[in-house]
């Protein structure tokens, strides 16, 4: 095996590790977030901040290359803005705001609904990919798994009330978003790095967040509570930073079906530190569910990963 091939291997397996562990800790971080702190605001300082911060990095990058910092054309800034609007806007803002009223295992399993729509999304578009059979199989397999997981029985009194019907339509929203936003990455043809990209669209998506939050009265309600400023600081450098630039490096070198594991595997972890964190119950439903989980995952992971593109989008070397 040559070395690239070692790289591009190295590539995958770290940034799949951190797209699983920095988000499925996400949502039990921003839970403990938006306990303390205004939703829509503390969505909108953690990517402007993370989007400011990120592009900083990827400008120093590039001067060290030899090469200019990154001048979006005007189609590049259409790119931009609606890939924020979609990852960073619609999905998490409709998150932030179903968090305050929901468990946060309950959130990450809601979110294994991007696993039902990034591959079909993934039919779509200039870079269409099929879905083998052996990774329909480890899909539904995955959705078995999580089906068991979220029955009421195993879950709780508290996800089927009927005061969690909207929080709970408000995260699916942002799934969908999120999964439109991710099948779209894919199809943009631009010279901007990852990183760069990653950043220009975490900013636009912040700004948007921040006009939501001007317009519900954040402001004036936020405080400097350490619980909400050290969660807030997770999200900036570990989310937003590290493990949006390896998920958008996956969505262009990895096929839909494999990027929707994270779908899996982000909610079991969620539920463990929900469980260990704050006391969410972990029922034997959940425990055979997650093992049901993880033979899909398996299964999907056993197909071939093909080799990125010559040239694709954002971030398209390897």
């Amino acid at each position: 095996m040559n070395p690239a091939s070692l790289s591009r291997r190295a590539k995958l397996l770290l940034s799949f590790a951190i797209v699983y562990l920095v988000w499925g800790s996400s949502y039990l971080v921003t839970k403990l977030g938006v306990m303390a702190l205004p939703p829509f605001l503390f969505g909108a300082v953690r990517f402007i901040t993370g989007g400011l911060l990120l592009f900083t990095v990827a400008s120093l990058l590039r001067r060290q290359r030899g090469e200019s910092i990154a001048r979006p054309t005007g189609r590049e800034w259409r790119h931009i803005a609606v890939v924020g609007l979609c990852v960073v806007f619609i999905s998490n803002s409709a998150s932030v705001w179903g968090l305050q009223h929901v468990p946060s295992y309950q959130a990450a399993l809601l979110s294994v609904s991007s696993s039902f729509w990034i591959p079909v999304l993934g039919l779509l578009g200039a870079r269409a990919e099929p879905i083998s059979p052996r990774s329909a199989l480890g899909l539904l397999i995955g959705i078995g798994g999580t089906v068991l997981i979220a029955l009421p029985a195993s879950a709780g009194a508290e996800t089927t009330a009927p005061s969690a019907l909207w929080p709970t339509l408000s995260i699916l929203v942002g799934c969908l978003g999120w999964s439109a936003g991710t099948i779209y990455l894919r199809n943009v043809n631009t010279s901007l790095d990852v990183m760069s990209f990653t950043a220009l669209h975490m900013l636009c998506g912040g700004l948007m967040m921040l006009l939501l939050a001007l317009l519900f009265g954040d402001t004036h309600r936020w405080q400097w509570d350490f619980q909400g400023l050290a969660a807030l600081a997770y999200m900036i450098v570990f989310s937003s930073c590290i493990a949006y630039t390896a998920f958008a490096w996956l969505s262009v070198n990895v096929t839909p079906a494999q990027l929707a594991t994270y779908g899996f595997v982000n909610p079991v972890i969620a539920i463990l530190l929900g469980w260990w964190v704050l006391d969410e119950q972990l029922g034997a439903l959940r425990i055979v569910g997650t093992l049901i989980v993880l033979g899909g995952l398996l299964l999907i992971h056993s197909s071939r990963m093909r080799s990125a593109p010559a040239t694709s989008a954002p971030g398209g070397t390897t």
